[in-house]
């Protein structure tokens, strides 16, 4: 099993209490929930949610052999509110497909391996990577690539997908892709990728959610509690910054008045000025590690 991205980095950020009241918002395969719960004593409690079944049922055998202090819930942390009715001491967030996902080929994820086209975190969700890539216009297509994968490409790609329909497996798209991009561009680094990430957060909807759900998360922290995110890509890390800056500044108006009210002040503080990176060695030993960064912030 892979060792979950920036691990010490992000559990150091927690600050973890043994008596303390934690939430994991993307249990994934237990990296992370598993150390939290190391270090909690029997009166300290780990909530944790993920929308993969399979994540959720690997998941509860490992946390059960370190202790049974803990809750999964299989459900989108964007439903977190709903389920939490107490203020926790931190919150972690590990956003983007997980190692499991994607080196399970059944799942549709990888550009590598053949699969039907998929790429659901939770399979009760009724739109695949097969509806977006069968149904979508070629208007909606080009848009997803050119936001969402930040692809350069957007046309030529969203052109051949749609003049190749239907297209029912990973290696056919990739395949598509390869063919409609300039020969530099396949020389440089997979074409495959921006493509796949795009159609992988329009299908589950990842960075709509991600705003509103890091504000819940933060509304739920007592005071100096912690919430650490972790992102993979430029979109995540962009919207992660731009929250924790409006969560640590005063308000516009504050500026201009002799007293600043209590509700016009900074919510919160930064704990990392800037991103935490993986070291060289971590890199070296998970590539997926590359792009990943850490921001940390600390309730008021």
């Amino acid at each position: 099993m892979h060792k979950s991205v920036l691990l010490n980095e992000a559990i150091e950020g927690l600050n973890i209490k043994p008596d303390g009241t934690y939430i994991d918002a993307t249990l994934g395969f237990a990296g992370h929930s598993g150390e939290i719960l190391r270090e909690l004593e029997t009166e300290g409690f780990l909530f944790a949610f993920d929308q993969d079944e399979n994540a959720v049922n690997y998941s509860n055998e490992k946390l059960k052999t370190i202790g049974n202090n803990y809750k999964i819930f299989h459900t989108n942390f964007k439903n977190m509110k709903d389920f939490i009715g107490t203020k926790v001491d931190g919150i972690l967030f590990d956003l983007g497909v997980s190692s499991p996902q994607l080196d399970d080929a059944e799942r549709g994820f990888s550009f590598h391996k053949d699969a039907p086209l998929d790429m659901r975190m939770d399979k009760r969700n009724p739109l695949s990577a097969y509806e977006v890539v069968n149904n979508y216009r070629l208007d909606e297509l080009i848009n997803i690539l050119y936001v969402y994968g930040e692809e350069a490409n957007a046309k030529s790609i969203g052109k051949a997908i749609v003049n190749n329909r239907p297209i029912k497996t990973t290696l056919e798209l990739a395949e598509i892709i390869k063919n409609n991009v300039p020969e530099s561009y396949r020389n440089k680094s997979n074409p495959c990728r921006k493509t796949f990430q795009a159609i992988r957060i329009e299908v589950n909807d990842e960075l709509r959610i991600l705003e509103t759900s890091i504000k819940d998360a933060f509304d739920l922290l007592k005071s100096n509690g912690r919430l650490c995110i972790i992102t993979f890509h430029s979109l995540e890390d962009r919207i992660v910054k731009e929250v924790f800056k409006e969560l640590s500044s005063d308000n516009e108006l504050a500026k201009k008045l002799p007293i600043v009210p209590d509700e016009m002040k900074a919510k919160g503080k930064l704990i990392t000025k800037k991103a935490i990176i993986p070291s060289d060695n971590e890199i070296k030993e998970n590539k997926r590690s590359r792009s990943a960064k850490l921001r940390i912030i600390e309730k008021i």
